[in-house]
């Protein structure tokens, strides 16, 4: 007959076992970091995708955000690295005119960022494979700045069957904010895309999300109504989603969606301020 296992000896065994010597993962630097460790991921940053050193002094990382704040620079800079061979400065872009282009080619120059090739042709010294590190480089930088908060950009977070990148996650205030950037036109914007980011909200779950395109067109002709059929997919009774200003919209009191006109980084800051006041109690 089989003896019966008490109590006492599965007690006994776990005491006679060896410890285990894994103390975990090592906690990481930043706060948004730990809030996604917190949440049961293991994240991880990218190396940048910029064309541009990755410790870029400050110096030279003011003048590059200068010039980045005006949509026709990040426009040409997108067209630039997609010339990684060279390029001749209207090329970058059909949106500028060719002095417009080439004033904005001699200013990567000045900033050591590109070298003249002679002949009106320019070459990046440093290649990216798209023009979305930069982006996050940029609204990363500015979300630091201007509103204090502690950015990671590009960060890994092996969620098991969930793909993609964070392109930014910020904490500030106990709060954990996502912003999702495109720096696409709304065309190439497809609904595989639209499930990857639902998917990956809803692994991360953060107090406020932002989708956020890096473009002048109007988000209700297609983003919006893509995010709205994202969210049916997902849930029923999504509420309708509403124009706040121009085109900040709000798809639901966590969820907004940004474009670039008039000025990206005042509409993201508009979007966090409206979403935090959303998420704070109301007093009288």
């Amino acid at each position: 007959m089989t003896r019966r296992v008490t109590a006492r000896d599965i007690e006994r065994k776990a005491a006679g076992a060896r410890p285990s010597r894994s103390a975990g993962p090592a906690l990481p630097a930043s706060e948004p970091l730990r809030m996604l460790a917190r949440r049961g991921l293991r994240p991880r940053l990218t190396r940048p995708d910029v064309p541009f050193p990755a410790t870029l002094e400050a110096e030279r990382a003011d003048r590059l955000a200068a010039l980045l704040t005006h949509y026709a620079f990040r426009l040409f800079l997108r067209g630039a690295i997609q010339h990684p061979e060279g390029f001749a400065a209207p090329e970058a872009t059909s949106y500028v005119d060719a002095r417009k282009a080439r004033e904005f080619a001699e200013a990567l120059v000045a900033l050591r960022l590109a070298t003249a090739l002679g002949g009106d042709r320019y070459r990046l010294r440093t290649t990216a494979r798209s023009f979305g590190g930069t982006l996050e480089w940029f609204v990363g930088r500015a979300l630091e700045r201007t509103l204090g908060f502690d950015v990671a950009t590009g960060v890994k977070f092996h969620a098991p069957g969930v793909g993609g990148d964070l392109d930014i996650v910020a904490a500030a205030e106990g709060r954990l904010i996502y912003l999702e950037l495109k720096s696409s036109p709304p065309k190439h914007l497809s609904d595989t895309e639209i499930d990857a980011f639902f998917d990956r909200v809803r692994v991360l779950r953060p107090d406020l999300t932002l989708f956020v395109m890096d473009t002048a067109l109007r988000l209700s002709d297609k983003v919006v109504p893509m995010l709205v059929a994202g969210l049916k997919r997902r849930r029923e009774g999504s509420p309708a989603p509403r124009r706040l200003e121009r085109e900040l919209w709000a798809l639901t009191p966590c969820l907004y969606a940004v474009n670039a006109r008039p000025d990206l980084v005042a509409n993201i800051r508009s979007a966090i301020a409206r979403g935090l006041l959303g998420l704070s109690p109301l007093y009288w």
